[in-house]
């Protein structure tokens, strides 16, 4: 080096070197020796890194390393996104791994689907709706449709029954396909947990989409409505249900995490 000399196989070799003696310190080094001079890097060289790192315990310093490796052109393979989700998620970083999870959807890699499911289902339990929303609709855009269904049912089942209306009502929103047997799902929860007010919107968002509800659950929910003094709305979903009134959709705007 002091004598200009820039051995760009030199240098990754040193690379492999040190990740396969399992010292990513000083191969992480080298490696930003290597972008400031500008030499060029090998994408097996920071997937030794990064396997070093995980085996080792360090996920947030091997997801640190995959950014480097993104910002030098290279994709990493979709058992390297997975190995480096799967640490950061079982480690409990969560949003960490969701931010490797944002990275890998916009590179257009499809594979992975389990672990991308388990890691929305953490963010949705966790409060991060927004988050989740963001990166459903990520997956939407780039043609991977994760199991909605699954995601409303399990977190109905599991108490976290507004991250499944706001889900919901993404959904309608997106036109995305639900079984009625998931609207029926989120109604039976909101009603459990007497929050009929939104079971009301919903149903009539559900009902202007044309989703199939259970009539029985629908006329409990007008009941009650009445007997909590909302006449209005019981007599609002009264006639949605008799056919007499057709539901106008709002259309509003939403703010996507990304």
């Amino acid at each position: 080096m002091k004598r200009g000399v820039d051995d760009k196989a030199a240098f990754n070799h040193l690379v492999r070197g040190h990740a396969q003696e399992g010292n990513p310190l000083p191969a992480f080094e080298i490696l930003k020796i290597m972008t400031r001079r500008g030499i060029e890097s090998d994408a097996d060289a920071y997937e030794l890194l990064i396997d070093c790192l995980l085996k080792k315990g360090e996920p947030a310093e091997a997801r640190t390393v995959m950014e480097s490796m993104v910002e030098q052109g290279h994709l990493p393979s979709p058992a390297l996104f997975r190995s480096l989700m799967s640490a950061l998620f079982d480690d409990g970083r969560i949003q960490t791994a969701s931010r490797v999870m944002k990275v890998m959807i916009e590179k257009g890699v499809k594979e992975n689907l389990d672990i991308v499911m388990k890691i929305l289902e953490a963010l949705l339990t966790r409060g991060h709706v927004e988050e989740a929303i963001g990166r459903i609709n990520m997956l939407i855009m780039g043609d991977c449709r994760p199991d909605l269904d699954r995601l409303v049912v399990s977190l109905c089942s599991n108490g976290h029954v507004i991250a499944a209306l706001k889900l919901v009502d993404f959904a309608l929103e997106r036109d995305c396909d639900i079984k009625f047997s998931s609207y029926d799902c989120l109604l039976d929860a909101l009603y459990a947990a007497d929050k009929v007010l939104p079971a009301y919107s919903i149903l009539c968002k559900i009902k202007a989409k044309g989703g199939v509800v259970d009539h029985k659950g629908c006329e409990a929910l007008v009941k009650t409505l009445n007997a909590q003094g909302h006449t209005k709305q019981a007599a609002i979903l009264s006639s949605i249900l008799s056919g007499s009134v057709d539901v106008v959709e709002k259309k509003r705007g939403r703010r996507l995490v990304a």
